[in-house]
């Protein structure tokens, strides 16, 4: 029989918060972390807001426990920042203490970083620093640093699947545990602000100029988010003989390849419904034992149509309670998927449903509507936590209250 899988530790960097706890407590407080950028060198500076980790690099290397050094990468050092703290919670000082494996998300790796500089990259009369953010780009590269400094070498993989590539790196880690490759697997992604993504974003013209509207009849798009997430996922079996702390079960996950087009879903939701579907399916769990949905909700016109259709075909008449939490941290690309399972597990923990900032209107193509105010004190025991990337890269996870 296939091992259970539970997740022990949890680290998180995102727009609203250097950790968890503040996570959590700025979702408490309705606080959102759209703003306009301090370090990007764009004509969309005051124009297009975004989701910026407010710290300098400098900074995020003393977070990340590291002194500046050649090479790391925004990405790298928001990445380092979130392990960090996903290694302390799950009580783990040394990854060689037992086989553990690595996988990691990101869509830009280091070009945070390599934009800056190439066009003297590209001059070959021209000699420099720059030299050293060549090879960085690479998404592995920030995979690569992160092993290296904290010391992984069991198994270390990258995962680029766009904005659903970190829920896939948790898919990837659970599904080694479950087949007995590994008893331990940190999966999670980290992803940076960059020109180029903010440029490619706005050229689709799904960029919005004011802060996303999820589900919002007048939505005109996303909004941009960077950060870094981990969660530390555990067998049973070693979890049970390493006492180790359970902070919630994962039971079940589909990636539904729809492959309908490059850029938008499938008008009716075909791979959405497929992926939650399944992933119930797995879970063993019932329609009707799903308390929360934390969608994918980009506030783009085609995904959040498509994705509320597929909601309606899975559940009916019964939607269960659902929200997007990107109009808090903005669209973190690789790094959403990881984010938004951690929101996951502190809305079971914690009893809460985070509310939909900005919605205001009800789309004419839907039935249903998002929460709008932060729910308290509720019985949340299974939550699917949605991600859907490029070319109908749809990945569903479930995440359920640990029962022993």
């Amino acid at each position: 029989m296939a091992e259970r899988v539970f997740i022990t530790g949890m680290g998180m960097i995102t727009a609203i918060g250097d950790n968890v706890a503040e996570n959590l407590e700025q979702l408490r407080q309705q606080r959102s972390g759209l703003g306009y950028t301090s370090y990007i060198d764009t004509i969309y500076k005051q124009v297009l807001p975004v989701a910026e980790v407010k710290h300098p690099n400098d900074a995020l290397a003393a977070l990340a426990g590291i002194t500046p050094r050649e090479g790391y990468t925004r990405t790298t050092l928001l990445g380092l920042t979130a392990m960090r703290e996903a290694l302390r919670q799950a009580g783990i000082t040394d990854v060689q203490t037992a086989p553990t494996g690595f996988i990691n998300a990101s869509t830009v790796g280091g070009m945070c970083d390599t934009e800056k500089v190439y066009f003297d990259i590209v001059d070959s009369s021209k000699e420099g620093a720059f030299l050293q953010y060549i090879d960085t780009l690479d998404c592995a590269d920030c995979t690569q640093r992160i092993a290296d400094t904290v010391g992984f070498s069991e198994h270390i993989a990258t995962i680029s699947t766009a904005c659903s590539s970190s829920a896939n790196a948790l898919m990837f880690g659970a599904r080694m545990i479950k087949q007995g490759f590994l008893p331990r697997a940190v999966c999670g992604g980290t992803e940076a602000l960059t020109r180029f993504t903010l440029n490619g974003f706005n050229s689709l013209k799904n960029v919005d100029k004011q802060f996303c509207r999820p589900f919002d009849q007048q939505r005109t798009g996303l909004n941009l988010g960077e950060g870094a997430a981990y969660l530390v996922l555990e067998s049973e079996s070693f979890a049970r003989a390493n006492n180790s702390r359970i902070l919630a079960e994962f039971t079940g996950y589909c990636n539904a390849n729809e492959a309908f087009h490059p850029t938008s879903p499938s008008p009716e939701g075909d791979g959405a419904y497929e992926s939650m579907k399944a992933a119930l399916a797995m879970s063993g769990r019932t329609l009707k034992d799903v308390d929360y949905i934390n969608v994918h909700g980009t506030a783009t016109l085609n995904n959040d149509v498509s994705e509320g259709k597929a909601l309606e075909r899975l559940f009916g008449n019964d939607v269960p309670l659902f929200s997007s939490t990107k109009p808090f941290t903005g669209h973190t690309l690789a790094a959403a998927g990881a984010i938004e399972a951690i929101y996951a597990v502190l809305a079971i923990q914690q009893g809460l449903i985070f509310p939909n900032l900005n919605f205001t209107e009800k789309m004419e193509e839907l039935n249903i509507t998002p929460v709008t105010a932060l729910m308290e004190g509720v019985s949340v025991n299974n939550v699917i936590s949605n991600s859907f990337g490029f070319g109908g890269n749809n990945a569903s996870l479930v995440i359920s209250k640990y029962e022993g």
